[in-house]
């Protein structure tokens, strides 16, 4: 299994800038948990993709094509919309893990 952190971190190997990677043998993991950034923005449930520049790559995940239409976001795929957000106007952010 690869685990994944964005700073230095004991046993983990720089594979970018913000990127750390270490193979562990699935043998060895006791729990497994997948981890999103979500946030708020104009108001609607986002999932955090990326960060540059001062601005936030998000996905709308609220499912209703209608508002995304309303909010100026690029469909991606079908049902999928997108947008980049001023970082500034990005609130409650949080991690889940499942």
């Amino acid at each position: 299994m690869r685990l994944y952190v964005s700073a230095p971190a004991e046993g983990f190997t720089q594979v970018t800038a913000d990127r750390h990677v270490r193979v562990v043998p699935a043998a060895e993991v006791e729990r497994l948990a997948y981890v999103s950034t979500f946030c708020t923005w104009r108001g609607e449930r986002f999932v955090v993709l990326g960060e540059h520049d001062g601005w936030t790559r998000v996905e709308y995940v609220g499912g209703k094509a209608p508002v995304a239409e309303r909010l100026g976001l690029e469909r991606f795929d079908r049902g999928v919309y997108q947008a980049w957000a001023p970082r500034a106007e990005i609130e409650n952010l949080r991690e889940e893990a499942v």
